[in-house]
């Protein structure tokens, strides 16, 4: 009986494993190929917030009911309220900093400051 669920343990972390990597190859694919900062910075709160959150569950599953467990916990808690508030910072300097998307019609201060698109 034991045996069966370290497998269920084993095969359930393997999964989140894989499925946290995935998210982080395809953050990462997208802060290569996505064309501007906008784009680039919801890639980068894929790559923290679900990527990572998936790894570390992954890790909790394996330690089981440790102390390790506990600590693994804190960290994600920890990345799961400080991701999205750092890629809200990035975006909000970048803003700041006078960039915007690329195919920007008009801002609410409607100054065009983009690429115009005809409609």
């Amino acid at each position: 009986m034991d045996i069966t669920l370290d497998l269920i343990r084993d095969i359930a972390s393997g999964i989140s494993f894989a499925v946290g990597l995935a998210f982080l190859l395809i953050g990462a694919l997208g802060m290569i190929r996505l064309p501007d900062v906008w784009a680039r910075v919801h890639a980068a709160g894929i790559i923290d917030t679900i990527g990572a959150e998936l790894i570390v569950f992954g890790m909790i599953l394996q330690a089981g009911l440790t102390q390790a467990s506990l600590k693994l916990l804190l960290i994600g808690l920890f990345l799961f309220v400080t991701s999205p508030t750092a890629t809200h910072a990035v975006a909000n300097a970048a803003f700041t900093a006078g960039l915007r998307p690329l195919n920007l019609r008009k801002n609410q201060s409607a100054d065009v400051l983009g690429r115009e698109t005809k409609s």
